[in-house]
């Protein structure tokens, strides 16, 4: 594989975002809107899909005293969001603002329109004041700004792309499992060493906070007091759920620590490292260990999602969790066979997950995706595996993961527009 080419894919694949990417990629759009605008808006108009409505709608914004909604996002960017920060574009808003933001939302000025499109990630943010108006669009990834008009008039100066990824799929179509697992065991590591000290910092302090914390189920927190109460086993496996789904549950909450996301997910980039993290701490393995098994997880994390698209009704953290399933059976020492035989099986048991939306409940799934690798790994392990035939199992790792993209994308529309229906019924 060429090593530039999978640098660029880790750079945009993996950045830091404080809070819900989705709610936070609004916040981001508006606060771009009404920067091009040139002042507060008097009046915003939103453009939705269906999938951005459905992972907006129950999960708390950070810095913003609880509140939750798009109505709510577009306010803070607009009001006081800093569009130069992206995905952490509310991270330095005042208490102040907050009230501001309160007033804001009690005029009922921000309109929410479901747009009826195909594109999964899909907004359009037109703000006004007075007779001038601002719009910003944005497609496909979270900060992926496709069109800006000011007045009705596209303004030219600024960069805009209507691709799905940054880098072109010429790039992630050398991506596979093996040159993954490869890259991993030889990478020289002060190329990768930066970024992945970063997810080990950021993520394992906000799954700290989880624990320590009260914040949705908070079923981090609970696995762990079962482990000290001597109702759960003191084991790798239960640590890791516990640590992981930690994060989770502080993230969903509105929790206003950033996490080093990936795929456009923190939720993805928890799942895909904090077991990984937690696992290397118990055994006592090297930093070098961890970052490069650190490395083939959120690389494989983003082959998998990458077939998958950001956002569809196949929940993503199992993409991640087969991901650590394989990350483990490396940990042990296992060859490529073994690996590729832990994430089918992963992907064998759990890929009915649905995503229903950012909340609470995402937690909860983070910890059965990490018991279900666990499983998984141990089984490759033991030289056990799922066969080509038996479901959605195909003759190798990639097909099966070809399959769960299928799965996804044309098996699974419907089942998107179901779960919208169920959780905004008119």
């Amino acid at each position: 594989m060429n090593i530039e080419k999978i640098l660029d894919i880790l750079k945009e694949e993996i950045v830091p975002a404080e809070g819900c990417t989705e709610p936070i990629a609004l916040a981001y759009a508006s606060a771009v809107a009404t920067s091009i605008l040139g002042s507060i808006p008097e009046s915003i108009t939103v453009y939705v899909s269906g999938n951005m409505i459905k992972n907006v709608k129950s999960v708390k914004i950070p810095n913003s005293n609880g509140l939750v909604g798009i109505e709510a996002a577009c306010a803070m960017g607009a009001i006081a969001g800093d569009a130069s920060k992206e995905l952490m574009v509310i991270s330095n808003i005042k208490a102040n603002d907050i009230k501001n933001v309160q007033q804001y939302l009690k005029n009922k000025v921000v309109t929410v329109i479901h747009e009826k499109t195909d594109i999964p990630l899909y907004a359009k943010i037109i703000v006004y004041k007075e007779k001038e108006s601002a719009l910003v669009e944005i497609k496909h990834f979270h900060t992926n700004i496709t069109k800006i008009e000011k007045n009705g008039k596209e303004i030219k100066s600024r960069i805009c792309e209507d691709v799905e990824f940054k880098t072109p799929y010429e790039k992630r179509e050398q991506l596979s499992i093996e040159a993954i697992y490869e890259l991993s065991k030889k990478i020289d590591l002060s190329l990768i060493e930066d970024i992945f000290e970063q997810v080990i910092e950021k993520n394992s302090v906000i799954a700290n906070a989880g624990l320590r914390g009260e914040y949705g189920v908070n079923i981090g927190c609970m696995i762990n007091k079962n482990i000290q109460k001597g109702l759960y086993g003191d084991d790798q496996r239960n640590r890791c759920a516990s640590f992981a789904s930690a994060g989770g549950d502080a993230r969903m909450s509105g929790c206003a620590l950033p996490v080093m996301t990936t795929s456009g997910s923190g939720n993805q980039g928890m799942a895909a490292s904090l077991p990984v993290i937690q696992y290397c701490k118990d055994k006592n393995l090297s930093r070098e260990t961890l970052i490069r098994a650190l490395f083939f997880s959120h690389l494989s994390t983003i082959h998998i999602k990458s077939s998958i698209g950001r956002l569809s009704a196949f929940c993503g953290v199992i993409c991640a969790t087969s991901a650590v399933s394989g990350a483990l059976a490396y940990l042990e020492g296992g060859d490529y066979k073994t690996v590729s035989m832990a994430i089918t099986n992963s992907l064998g048991n759990v890929s009915g997950v649905i995503c229903d939306g950012a909340k609470a409940s995402c937690a909860m799934k983070i910890a059965t995706g990490v018991y279900s690798a666990f499983d998984s790994s141990m089984l490759a392990l033991s030289h056990r595996a799922l066969h080509d035939g038996e479901g959605i199992i195909g003759n190798d790792v990639e097909e099966t993961i070809k399959n769960i993209g299928i799965l996804a994308n044309a098996g699974m529309k419907e089942t998107d527009n179901i779960i919208l229906e169920i959780m905004t019924p008119s």
